[in-house]
């Protein structure tokens, strides 16, 4: 009986421990997270290196795949000076899964205010989703790959989970 107590006990302060680790781990992803939301509103991108690996992947709204931070920081820098000048981001949701304890899986959902293309195109403000692979990298949270879509308002009656039996 002794050895029993003492089995359940350890498998409680473990599972405790991790539940405690994953909730740590899930509150510095969001800080990872809202600190790409805190370079875009600032329109400047020089601290992506805090979040970001070096080799980071990142394919945009309209298909364009940077491949690594130099290319990255670059590009999203290139269009904030062009084309994000004013536009604001607000973080709507974070969901976290954490696959290995030093791998996540992030769906963040943003709204981004207007902005006119680079041939004059102005685009309404939107919901985007966002699909994030963050790494832990010596202690840090960092952002691996990541690929963002806008959310078609219009599109939403027709998704087939919401006709799909219970």
């Amino acid at each position: 009986m002794k050895k029993a107590i003492i089995l359940l006990t350890v498998i409680f302060t473990s599972t405790f421990a991790q539940a405690q680790n994953n909730l740590s781990g899930k509150q510095a992803i969001e800080k990872q997270v809202d600190a790409m939301v805190n370079s875009w509103n600032k329109h400047n991108h020089s601290d992506m290196k805090n979040y970001t690996t070096k080799d980071c992947n990142w394919v945009n709204i309209v298909g364009m795949w940077w491949k690594n931070r130099k290319e990255v920081e670059y590009s999203t820098q290139f269009y904030h000076e062009n084309m994000f000048k004013t536009t604001l981001m607000t973080k709507k949701r974070v969901s976290i899964q954490l696959l290995r304890n030093d791998v996540a899986l992030v769906h963040f959902v943003s709204h981004i205010g207007s902005f006119k293309t680079p041939n004059g195109q102005l685009m309404p403000e939107s919901d985007n989703l966002a699909l994030l692979v963050y790494v832990k990298d010596n202690g840090k949270w960092l952002l691996k790959s990541g690929e963002n879509v806008v959310v078609d308002d219009r599109a939403k009656p027709n998704n087939p989970i919401l006709h799909m039996p219970k």
